[in-house]
């Protein structure tokens, strides 16, 4: 059997199970004119669950320089056009360096270059890397009616450029932000290093190959042995957006008569509406009590 290092992704509420089997993934919008009309805004928690052992997988199991781990997680949220990357298309330089090395930077320049069809700097994520095959990592991200797809990699580390991740996965349910789904995917190779074991030195494939799924060039991913199914999974939840504010403006001018007490006002308007049952707006103006402008005391 070939390796099955599994992604598991559940938002809250109801679950929704797609599996990515070879050959097929499920993940894939049903449709790029699909057009999204839920709210404008939801927000999202991600928690990465790796579960990648010597018991479960212990054919080649890296023990050392380094030991199995999982890298920081990057991700984004798109519209439809824009693709991370993509099963049986050629790595992109960001792709390849992430794959190879777990290097961003140039894959964080690649997304930005992107300009409207990522959800600004707000869709870009990423989780901490894991220093062991087992354990956890968690972050937040936000999805737009116009950006309602989510795309991430996280690096199998050691590995030539070994990966698990999501390509545009759809969010939106045409009227209503999706609550819950489960996946299951398997490993991919980038393309771009023709190593066949974990721990294998930099040998570049050349010329450079596709993403491909479960395979090293014309070889499959190492056997990890007996009946046992080690997973990583990833959780990730709609989570309560709370009310944004802006700051107070400045006092307007007292207002009363003379010889009484005046009432001054300051306002704040809302940036962000509060949703999935996040924290209400607080109040929006304030008064206070002062003594009128331009009114001249007598003498007595």
């Amino acid at each position: 059997r070939t390796e099955n290092m599994n992604l598991v992704s559940k938002f809250c509420n109801f679950v929704l199970t797609a599996l990515l089997i070879a050959g097929y993934c499920s993940c894939l919008p049903l449709s790029e004119d699909a057009i999204c009309t839920a709210e404008e805004i939801a927000k999202y928690s991600i928690i990465f669950t790796g579960k990648w052992n010597q018991a479960s997988f212990p054919k080649q199991y890296p023990l050392y320089r380094p030991p199995a781990q999982w890298s920081s997680l990057l991700g984004v949220s798109h519209s439809s056009d824009y693709h991370m990357w993509k099963r049986n298309d050629h790595a992109s330089n960001g792709v390849r360096d992430f794959a190879e090395k777990g290097e961003a930077w140039a894959l964080i320049k690649e997304i930005e270059a992107a300009g409207e069809k990522i959800q600004s700097v707000h869709g870009i994520f990423s989780a901490p890397s894991m220093s062991s095959g087992t354990g956890h990592a968690s972050t937040e991200f936000e999805v737009h009616t116009r950006h309602p797809y989510v795309s991430f990699m996280v690096r199998i580390v050691p590995s030539p450029d070994w990966f698990v991740g999501v390509n545009s996965l759809n969010l939106c349910n045409g009227k209503q932000w999706k609550k819950s789904i489960t996946l299951d995917l398997h490993p991919y190779d980038a393309g771009t290093d023709s190593g066949f074991t974990f721990s294998s030195p930099n040998f570049a494939t050349i010329p450079q190959g596709t993403v491909t799924e479960g395979r090293i060039g014309a070889e499959s991913l190492p056997e990890f042995g007996p009946e046992t199914e080690a997973k990583t999974h990833t959780f990730i939840c709609r989570t309560p957006l709370d009310c944004e504010v802006s700051v107070w403006s400045s006092w307007g001018l007292c207002k009363g008569s003379c010889a009484s007490n005046g009432v001054k006002t300051r306002t704040r308007y809302i940036r962000l509406k509060p949703a999935n049952n996040g924290t209400a707006c607080p109040m929006l103006t304030e008064d206070r009590q002062c003594e009128p402008e331009n009114c001249v005391k007598e003498i007595v």
